[in-house]
C-alpha cells in the first residue's frame, strides 16, 4: 500500500514537472501566437494583454504581401526538398558503403569525413562562395542547395545504424542469391524507416532554418526563402511592427511543425521497436 502510493506520488510529481518544462518551451510560440492576432495598439498597450479581444488577421495578411511570403515559403520548401532527398540518397549509399564493404582506405575516407564536421558553415562560406560562384551558379537554387547535398552526420548515423542490423539476415540473403543493391532496397531500408524519417526531418529543418548561405548566394527577392522574409518584416518599417513580424514568424514556423507531425509516428515506433533486434 505504501509502495503503491509512493509509485503514484512519483508519477504526479513526473507529470507535473514535464507539464511546466513543456509550458517553458512552447510559451515564446504561444506569446508569438497571440501577439500575431493583436493589433497595434493592443500589442503596445498598458498593462499588456496576452490575450487578444479579438482574432485580428490583417497582420498575417500585411505580411504575406508584404514580402510575397508565398513565393518565399515555395522556394524554401522546394531547397528543403531537395536537400532532405539528397542527402538522405547518399547517406544511405554511403552509410551502406561504410559499414557493409571492405575497401581500400576505407577508414581514412571515413575519419576524413567525420572531420569534416569539425568546420562550421561559417569556416567554409567563403571558398563555397568562390566555387560555387566560379560554376555560375550564384543566385540559383542549383547553388542554394549544392553545399547542403551532402551530410557527414546523416552517413555517420546511417552507417553507425546499418550495424546493428544482424549480419545473419546479409548472409541469409546471399544463399539466396540477393545481391548488394537489392539487400539494400528490399532488406535494409524498410528496416530503417524510423531512422530515416529522424534523420528526413534533421536534414529538411537544418535547410528550412539555414539564413547565413542564403543571405550570400542569393540577391534576388524572387530566389529569397522564408528565413530572409522574417527578416525583411523586421526592416520593412522604420517602427517595429512586433504584430507584423510574429504573423510572419508562426506562417514560416507551421510547416515545420506539419513536418515533424507527419514524421512523429515513425520516432513512436522507432522507440518501440528497439528492444526486438538481436
Amino acid at each position: 500500500m505504501r509502495k503503491s502510493r509512493k509509485d503514484l506520488i512519483n508519477k504526479i510529481s513526473t507529470h507535473l514537472l514535464l507539464m511546466v518544462i513543456s509550458f517553458i518551451v512552447l510559451m515564446p510560440i504561444l506569446l508569438a501566437l497571440s501577439v500575431s492576432f493583436q493589433p497595434r495598439a493592443q500589442i503596445f498597450s498598458y498593462p499588456p494583454s496576452l490575450i487578444p479581444d479579438k482574432l485580428y488577421f490583417g497582420n498575417y495578411i500585411n505580411a504575406w504581401n508584404l514580402v510575397n511570403m508565398d513565393r518565399l515559403l515555395v522556394n524554401s520548401l522546394l531547397a528543403s526538398a531537395i536537400v532532405m532527398f539528397g542527402k538522405l540518397a547518399l547517406g544511405v549509399l554511403s552509410g551502406y558503403a561504410f559499414s557493409h564493404f571492405e575497401f581500400k582506405y576505407k577508414k581514412t575516407l571515413f575519419f576524413a569525413i567525420l572531420f569534416t564536421l569539425m568546420l562550421p558553415m561559417q569556416v567554409r562560406v567563403v571558398p563555397l562562395f568562390e566555387f560555387v560562384s566560379k560554376l555560375g551558379l550564384a543566385n540559383t537554387y542549383s547553388g542554394l542547395v549544392l553545399p547542403f547535398l551532402a551530410s557527414a552526420t546523416t552517413t555517420f548515423l546511417m552507417r553507425q545504424h546499418f550495424l546493428t542490423i544482424p549480419t545473419s539476415l546479409m548472409e541469409s540473403a546471399q544463399l539466396d542469391g540477393c545481391g548488394p543493391f537489392r539487400f539494400l532496397f528490399q532488406i535494409l531500408i524498410p528496416l530503417s524507416g524510423p531512422t530515416l524519417a529522424g534523420l528526413a526531418t534533421v536534414n529538411f529543418l537544418v535547410m528550412w532554418n539555414a539564413y547565413l548561405w542564403p543571405l550570400i548566394i542569393l540577391n534576388s527577392d524572387e530566389m529569397k526563402v522564408a528565413q530572409q522574409g522574417v527578416k525583411m518584416l523586421f526592416t520593412s518599417a522604420s517602427e517595429r511592427d512586433w504584430g507584423l513580424i510574429m504573423a510572419g514568424t508562426i506562417m514560416v514556423v507551421i510547416p515545420t511543425l506539419i513536418v515533424f507531425l507527419l514524421a512523429q509516428k515513425f520516432f513512436v515506433k522507432g522507440i518501440a521497436t528497439q528492444g526486438l533486434k538481436e
